[in-house]
């Protein structure tokens, strides 16, 4: 018990998404899936750019950055998650559930950056193609990677210097893993200036982001139209409306959870919607964005070809 007579909060109860046992089950099979197509597909990706000399250029320099990410954002949380079907109540120390809170947050925060960033490389591939190398120089490459995960230390360092200190004892959270919002609902202290400033930097970070990415794709598909060869319009079109399907569900379901009054409880809906950002865009981004590529392709096909004649 601390002076005002709180306890003081030490772990928390994760209440999952439901209390069925068959439904928890079922549950498990769904992350265990998905998180394995996102390590196979992502780590996969990794290997081959790095080991492919011809898939070393601008594009695939961003794409191994999300891929990376991309592990690391789901071995951030599922693994717990995976854990915690089994378990009725499943409780995490105060200390695991902020480092993972924090680290989910910022690595979901350097993908809204490098997302942008990708736009940006294929903006000036498909619209600039005469002055790319000059553009997308390695050094600019390195650059605007770096700014996204700084910018990522930075935008997740506010939310953590603000975050509210008196939970009073409430230690329940409505929800299958540390999500910051569902976190703040546990908070019995005055929270309107953190979530003034969780606004805020959601707009910075996804809004923003968002906007110019759509911005960007709609430059993109102006280019297209001007090619002459419809074969060709139609396969660019089908690969930027891939792209935008994707892009458009990881934004749109972090912007429906942030950029929205909050209410005082966590609900059902916002636990399956959390779901489409934290599991479903890091195992379709490999395949929406290389897996598909001819040139990832190839330089599978090769480095298969050598193993099998070493």
């Amino acid at each position: 018990m601390d002076d005002n007579n709180a306890t003081v909060v030490t772990e928390f109860i994760l209440l999952g998404i439901s209390d069925h046992p068959r439904a928890q089950m079922v549950m498990f099979v769904v992350f265990l899936v998905f998180y394995l197509l996102t390590l196979v597909s992502n780590s996969l990706l990794i290997v081959l750019i790095i080991l492919s000399p011809l898939l070393h250029t601008p594009m695939y320099f961003f794409l191994c950055n999300l891929s990376f990410l991309d592990v690391f954002y789901t071995t951030s949380s599922i693994p717990q998650m995976l854990v915690n079907c089994f378990f009725r109540r499943p409780t995490v120390s105060y200390t695991q559930c902020i480092t993972e809170m924090y680290v989910s947050l910022f690595l979901g925060i350097a993908e809204c950056f490098l997302l942008a960033v990708m736009a940006y490389d294929r903006f000036a591939a498909v619209c600039n193609p005469l002055h790319y190398t000059v553009i997308m120089s390695w050094k600019v490459c390195i650059q605007l990677a770096a700014s996204s995960w700084g910018s990522a230390v930075v935008m997740t360092l506010i939310p953590r210097l603000i975050q509210p200190t008196q939970l009073c004892g409430h230690n329940i959270i409505n929800h299958f893993t540390c999500e910051l919002q569902a976190f703040l609902k546990l908070a019995c202290s005055d929270t309107r200036v953190t979530e003034i400033v969780i606004m805020i930097n959601s707009v910075i970070v996804l809004a923003v982001p968002f906007a110019f990415i759509l911005v960007t794709y709609g430059r993109i598909a102006q280019a297209v139209l001007r090619i002459r060869s419809a074969e060709g319009r139609g396969k660019a079109f089908s690969t930027c409306g891939s792209h935008l399907v994707v892009v458009s569900i990881f934004y749109g379901s972090a912007i429906s959870m942030y950029l929205r009054p909050q209410g005082k409880t966590f609900s059902n809906r916002d636990k399956i919607v959390s779901l489409f950002y934290g599991a479903v865009t890091p195992m379709l981004n490999p395949l929406i964005y290389s897996l598909r590529n001819k040139d990832v392709k190839g330089a599978f096909w090769r480095l298969l070809g050598k193993k099998m004649s070493d």
